[in-house]
């Protein structure tokens, strides 16, 4: 007999003797305890990550909750900044108003100082043009002809030859 006829010959054999209850309860015992094994390992380190995965969600969570928080008092402190921005603009803008104002103001007290320093020295140059006495409830407008045909009016400053 050739050795791969006598190999079949034990297979046969094997397949028809009855099977030994006590060594397929051990190699059944046997594989379960290898794939226990094997799922152990895997299990285990996939336990690891699972535990990292929750405690970092819930840390995350936290963070979100307090950026949210942090968030809505930002855009409070921003509101505040923002009017009092919009208040400092006006009072800028009325700064520039009364400015302004006071500027118009002292330009016309300047041409009335002038205007009664000259009427007092009694100086040459000036005309008179009465629109009825003074006494009467007509007023005097004193105008002072200067060169190149300006003139100063005591009620109009200067300007050009009216």
């Amino acid at each position: 007999m050739t050795a791969s006829a006598s190999s079949a010959t034990q297979v046969e054999q094997a397949h028809q003797q009855p099977p030994d209850p006590q060594r397929t309860a051990e190699a059944r015992a046997a594989f379960t305890a290898h794939l226990t094994s094997i799922g152990n390992t895997h299990i285990s380190a996939l336990e690891g990550r699972v535990s990292d995965i929750h405690h970092n969600s819930a840390a995350i969570a936290k963070q979100e909750d307090d950026v949210s928080r942090q968030t809505r008092k930002l855009a409070a402190e921003s509101r505040k900044h923002q009017k009092v921005a919009d208040d400092a603009a006006e009072k800028l803008k009325e700064l520039g108003d009364i400015q302004n104002w006071a500027e118009v103001l002292e330009r016309d007290l300047l041409v009335l100082e002038e205007t009664m320093k000259m009427g007092e020295a009694g100086e040459d140059g000036w005309e008179t043009e009465d629109e009825g006495s003074v006494g009467e409830g007509g007023l005097g407008r004193a105008t002072m002809v200067q060169g190149r045909g300006q003139r100063l009016n005591a009620s109009e400053g200067y300007g050009p030859p009216s």
